[in-house]
């Protein structure tokens, strides 16, 4: 056998396809012995997986096909194939080959596909991280064109449906299920199912399996369920898809596996699904039916289904209903105000009522298929709409023709198929029993114990009830929710049913031997239980509350905590600027406190020079700064002094007009002459400023000689010290000069400033004026024109007249003369002006 593995490491074709072929039959043949053989032998897997590599078709194919025997019903070597990077290989083949279009290739590579992921979890969840869900979803892109699908293109289709159904089966832990759900779809795969499940044209077996496999992956899925509930059917007007296929449930003239697919699907889509329930139920209610009848409700596909004359889709509706209800006390309660309209001139029943008005009828209605599969659905839908919920007994109680019917049912020696229906009347009323609140006195648990002890017999009444759980199809419908049924006969149990029996005969059967004492103990008890539950109730909301407050509190504390280390972080910084403060006003202690002890030594007198040595320099440094501000002022004041002189002298020139603009210009010009001035006293203040500056400048060198030639003056100790007291005083009362001296230049500075405002806002009055003045230039520059016109008419008028006169003899004084007198007359006026 190793020298056969050892073959396959051979490239030679005519080596490697006969040793292929060779292990494939091994397999076959000897398929566990073979298999051990490979697993213990060093990478024997791995030489085996090395053939889907292979560039010839031939022996790559066949290499599927080996690996497809080496993996049945081996789940170690499923998991090492798995981890050969196996996916990803037979993925890209499928790939190449067309998907579902494709060829043989393509089905063995699904097949092997499935032996390495059902009922492994390891390789389901190695799946699945692995991201190769997404790559499903191609192989579901079918076109418009639907008609003409080769048996092939049906079988790889087929194949494909059952691998998505691998990784979402109900058998699958939950958690893992749940995931491959939630990835199917994130990445469409569910939409293009939901596609394929409303297209026309789609053969009837790929339509079912593909309802089967829609149903696995929204099953106890809350979004992949609300998804589907939006799925609408491309008809006009849109339908809901539920709709659609209840339709096909309850036509008793589509194939048996289709409405079996169906009623799958409806199963999964309200299996732990309160919202979608509460959907079906309401259809059903009076409030919500549609008045109109434009559109068919789900509601009434299934009431038409459970009173058709079909057994078959009596009983598809009945546990359709009682999906709609399990686990549901809500709307267990809120069906029992459905009312049904039997016949015109008689009042409408209840839905209940109808249910058990058809039970007990039985054999007298005529209809196709088995009755006793009517009655078996009634039954299973009495039974799961009674359980957990005492008011629909007190309504089925309410009847008086229930309890005598049920009683009659079961104390009768039927034949073996009725057998069945008298297991499925005792459960009924052994849950009429024990879920009874006595609120009804003929009916109460005592009386009706007391009346199976006398009509049936408590050993016949549990006999009868075991009938159910020893049934062959009971066995059957409990192994998965799937229902598997052969033929239309055999569908009798749901398989939810199933579970509601497990839980209900152990209980039902000692409620019966109970007795009044006991009951009495028992409903104490259940109350206690239900104050507990309230108690319980309302500590739940109590937390819930608390739970609300505390999140209230937790934001609000990370939002303190926020500003809790902004302002610490404030802080800091001002205690850091405090500890500089306080550092400065240290060191300035520490200096004066040396100055206080100038006396003590020789060096502490020089130490103290040397500290006002540098309090000089700093002033030395200040000086400067307000030289350097002077000199701006300065030039501030330069660039308003050409302003002004160019106002000036834009204003005399207009000045030269007209007199009516002589009093406005007068007036500017003695505005401007005050401006002068005050610019005058501002020079004269920078100029001593400046002087001030130049000797103070000239006393701090006299002091800087001082310091530097008071060692070889001083002779000894005594003078030293006499001379740097003085040195001392006259360097303090140096600073002190100067320190009122900067404190005067920059009050001065500050004066500085408020003129030099004044000045500019001064500037744009005169630049206002001056616009005006020009205004008023323009307008007299008008008047004297029209004045120089009326004057040279005047003057060609008087010229006439003169003429005139001279013809007529009178005497007339020429111009000259009369210019001559002006001018004595203006020459006059300038005297008298000059003596003023």
């Amino acid at each position: 056998m190793d020298g056969k593995e050892s073959r396959q490491q051979e490239f030679d074709f005519h080596v490697r396809w006969p040793g292929v072929k060779l292990l494939t039959s091994l397999l076959k043949q000897q398929g566990p012995q073979v298999q051990q053989i490979i697993l213990v032998s060093p990478m024997g897997v791995s030489r085996l997986m090395d053939l889907l590599a292979d560039s010839r078709e031939v022996i790559r194919n066949d290499g599927v096909l080996l690996l497809q025997q080496l993996t049945k019903s081996n789940a170690a070597i499923q998991k090492i194939v798995a981890f050969e990077n196996a996916f990803e290989r037979l993925l890209d083949i499928i790939t190449e080959e067309g998907n579902s279009d494709g060829g043989i290739v393509v089905e063995d590579c699904l097949l092997l596909l499935q032996n390495l992921l059902k009922n492994n979890n390891s390789n389901q969840n190695f799946f699945k991280e692995g991201s190769y869900i997404q790559r499903m979803k191609p192989w579901f892109e079918v076109g418009d064109d639907n008609c003409g699908w080769s048996a092939q293109k049906v079988t790889n289709l087929h194949l494909m449906l059952q691998l998505v159904r691998v990784l979402v089966s109900p058998t699958n832990p939950p958690g893992a299920t749940s995931s491959c759900q939630k990835a199917m779809f994130h990445c469409g795969l569910l939409q293009q199912l939901c596609t394929i499940l409303m297209a026309t044209g789609v053969p009837a077996d790929i339509l079912t399996e593909t309802i089967n496999t829609v149903s696995e992956v929204i099953r106890g899925c809350q979004m992949n369920q609300d998804y589907f509930a939006s799925v609408n059917a491309p008809s006009n007007p849109p339908r809901p898809a539920i709709v659609v296929l209840l339709m096909s449930m309850v036509n008793e003239r589509q194939p048996f596996v289709l409405r079996c697919a169906v009623l799958y699907c409806f199963q999964c889509f309200l299996y732990k699904n309160q919202k979608g329930q509460g959907e079906i139920v309401s259809t059903l209610l009076p409030s919500t039916i549609d008045a109109t009848g434009n559109s068919v409700s789900a509601g009434q596909l299934l009431c038409g289904g459970l009173f058709s004359t079909d057994s078959l889709s009596n009983w598809c509706a009945a546990v359709a209903l009682a999906h709609a209800l399990q686990e549901n006390a809500t709307l267990k309660e809120q069906l029992l105000r459905v009312q049904l309209a039997t016949s015109i001139g008689n009042p409408p029943v209840s839905l209940l009522q109808q249910c058990t008005n058809i039970l007990s009828q039985g054999d007298k209605i005529d209809r196709r298929g088995s009755k006793v599969q009517t009655r078996v659905g009634l039954l299973m839908l009495l039974c799961t709409w009674l359980s957990n919920c005492s008011i629909a007994v007190t309504h089925f109680l309410h009847n008086p023709a229930n309890i005598p019917f049920l009683t009659g049912q079961i104390a009768e020696n039927l034949g073996e198929e009725e057998q069945l229906v008298q297991g499925l009347c005792a459960l009924l009323l052994g849950i009429s029993i024990y879920y009874n609140d006595n609120s009804l006195e003929n009916y109460r648990k005592e009386k009706l114990k007391q009346l199976i002890e006398k009509r049936i017999g408590r050993e016949n009444f549990i006999e009868k009830l075991g009938f159910i759980s020893k049934h062959e199809l009971y066995s059957r419908a409990a192994q998965k929710p799937q229902p598997g049924f052969s033929s239309p006969e055999h569908m009798m149990f749901d398989h939810e049913f199933t579970k509601l029996v497990k839980e209900l005969e152990g209980v039902i059967s000692k409620a019966i031997y109970k007795s009044s004492e006991e009951d009495k103990k028992e409903e104490e008890v259940k109350k206690t239980l239900e104050q507990h539950d309230n108690i319980v109730t309302q500590y739940k909301k109590v937390i819930r509350e608390q739970d609300q407050e505390l999140e209230e509190l937790k934001q609000r504390i990370t939002t303190l905590m926020s500003q809790n280390e902004q302002l610490q972080a404030t802080v800091t910084q001002q205690v850091s600027q405090i500890q500089q403060h306080k550092d400065q006003y240290n060191l300035l202690k520490v200096q004066l406190g040396k100055d206080t002890q100038h006396h003590n030594s020789h060096g502490d007198t020089f130490q103290m020079n040397g500290i006002q040595t540098e309090e000089v320099s700093k002033l030395k440094e200040e000086l400067e700064e307000w030289k350097n501000k002077h000199e701006l002022l300065q030039g501030q004041i330069r660039e308003k002094d050409f302003l002004i002189e160019k106002l000036k002298s834009s204003q005399l020139e207009i000045g030269t007009t007209e007199l009516s603009s002589q009093s406005s210009r007068s007036g500017g010009l003695e505005h401007n002459n005050e401006l002068q001035k005050e610019l005058e006293m501002l020079r004269s203040q920078l100029q001593l400023q400046s002087a001030e500056i130049s000797q103070l400048l000239i006393e701090n060198q006299k002091l800087q000689v001082m310091n530097t030639t008071s060692d070889p003056v001083l002779g000894d100790s005594g003078a030293i010290v006499a001379k740097s007291s003085e040195l001392e005083g006259q360097l303090e009362q140096q600073i002190k000069e100067l320190k009122s001296e900067v404190k005067a230049l920059s009050e001065e500075k500050e004066s500085l400033k408020q003129h030099l405002d004044s000045s500019s806002s001064t500037v744009a009055i005169l630049q206002d004026e001056k616009i005006k003045l020009q205004q008023e230039v323009a307008e007299s520059k008008k008047e004297q024109d029209d004045l120089l016109v009326l004057l040279a008419d005047q003057d060609q008028k008087l010229s006439a007249l003169k003429i005139k006169l001279k013809d007529l003899g009178v005497p007339v004084e020429d111009e000259d003369d009369i210019e001559s007198g002006d001018q004595g007359d203006e020459d006059e006026d300038v005297d008298e002006e000059e003596q003023d």
